[in-house]
């Protein structure tokens, strides 16, 4: 793919949000910008800052048990809790620490939380995290399964997103549209850039992508 774009975050330079403009096929929609968050999810300093910025935004939160990590922020989501635990953010858990969890996916693409897990989500005040939030489909899904293992989610918090809500659940994020005006999704049987003959770039999920050829 061609080089990328970047936006600066304007009040961390440890958190780049870098993007390339083109044809991309995600799990749930086409969109005209594919979003390289891997640095961002995987390098130190760069993943301490996102965790850290995003702590900022529930600063204010009275109990936060869990954190719930989606496509691959694991990482982010521990130096999160680091500074919500320093900041005095507490947890109703008996250590009191946060859990950091992610979901299982079983046959039929369902959120799953096996036996030995399910005391993270049960009765828990979750805190649900994800790299970018454009259809709301991966949200919505985690909303109804943390509900289905009997927990509550609290949160929402997204690198980029194009929504501002999901269930009733405000999404905080550090990126929006205000930042990336021209975004665009598109239901995978009506995307004018099929309709046009633009060939797709590449497919895309949380873990990354693969070139089109």
């Amino acid at each position: 793919m061609q080089d990328y774009k970047k936006i600066d975050y304007a009040k961390n330079k440890d958190v780049v949000l870098r993007y390339v403009p083109g044809h991309f096929i995600t799990p749930n929609s086409h969109v005209n910008y594919y979003m390289d968050l891997t640095d961002m999810k995987s390098r130190q300093r760069e993943a301490r800052a996102t965790g850290e910025e995003m702590a900022d935004m529930y600063l204010s939160s009275e109990v936060i048990d869990t954190i719930l990590c989606l496509n691959g922020m694991e990482v982010v989501g521990s130096y999160l809790a680091n500074k919500l635990t320093k900041a005095g953010i507490i947890s109703a858990n008996r250590h009191q620490t946060m859990y950091i969890t992610k979901p299982e996916y079983n046959a039929g693409g369902q959120m799953m939380f096996r036996e030995n897990n399910q005391h993270m989500i049960r009765g828990k005040k979750v805190l649900v995290i994800i790299d970018t939030a454009t259809t709301g489909d991966t949200l919505r899904s985690a909303v109804s399964s943390v509900k289905f293992y009997g927990g509550q989610v609290v949160g929402i918090s997204s690198i980029y997103s194009v929504a501002s809500q999901v269930e009733g659940v405000q999404i905080r994020s550090l990126y929006s549209t205000r930042d990336l005006t021209d975004y665009m999704s598109y239901s995978m049987d009506n995307c004018p850039l099929c309709k046009a003959g633009v060939p797709v770039d590449a497919i895309c999920n949380g873990f990354g992508y693969s070139t089109v050829s």
